[in-house]
């Protein structure tokens, strides 16, 4: 059995989720970004491209004949049948493409810590699949603000896109460890390093087992 413990990263659109995964990856985790795998899989030429064309017609191609995901994120965030047909269409691919890469990783070290950062990992059930869950959290007007700020939303975009999503609430109940990052970037740092520190502790326990 390989050595490596499998951590599951998840959090609301905004909540610094990203941050967060970007300090786990200085300390030396491995990092499987769940979007980064779903935006290869919509690269024209994959089978999971032609099945979105299909379901969402030829008006979400861009004038390259790429998917526009602009267009397409539009599409979803105003319709949650078409969001869930979506996920419906993506998920087994993105699932087995993150469990690719795992493999890979494991091939070419024993032991480490990879976390896979995914947005929808409790509501696709995909969190069972891992040791650990970390949830990233913050206070919701600050996420508001940092969603207008990061994708030029007006406020009521902004609310629609975070109601959207499963109450942060449901998530922090199956959460093994939180980061709030309300607080300042080096209290988020702290909070990281904090748990870093005892996933190491907890693989080094899975490999004596």
């Amino acid at each position: 059995m390989s050595g490596m413990l499998h951590v599951g990263l998840t959090g609301n659109i905004a909540s610094g989720k990203s941050y967060a995964a970007r300090l786990f990856a200085e300390m030396g985790a491995h990092i499987i970004d769940a979007d980064r795998v779903a935006h290869g899989l919509l690269c024209s030429g994959t089978k999971t491209c032609q099945k979105i064309i299909e379901a969402f017609g030829e008006q979400i191609l861009a004038s390259d004949g790429e998917i526009d995901r602009k267009e397409l994120g539009r599409i979803i965030f105003s319709n949650p049948e078409k969001r869930v047909r979506l996920n419906q269409l993506t998920h087994h691919d993105v699932g087995a493409e993150i469990l690719r890469q795992i493999f890979e990783l494991e091939q070419a070290s024993s032991r480490g810590i990879v976390i896979v950062d995914a947005a929808l990992i409790v509501e696709t059930g995909g969190y069972k699949m891992y040791d650990r869950l970390v949830v990233v959290t913050c206070d919701s007007s600050l996420q508001i603000a940092r969603l207008m700020s990061r994708d030029q939303l007006s406020e009521t975009e902004a609310k629609a896109r975070m109601s959207s999503q499963m109450p942060i609430e449901e998530k922090l109940k199956l959460a093994d460890y939180t980061i709030d990052t309300s607080g300042t970037l080096k209290q988020t740092r702290d909070q990281v390093e904090a748990i870093y520190r005892d996933l190491l502790i907890q693989e080094i326990r899975l490999k004596e087992h």
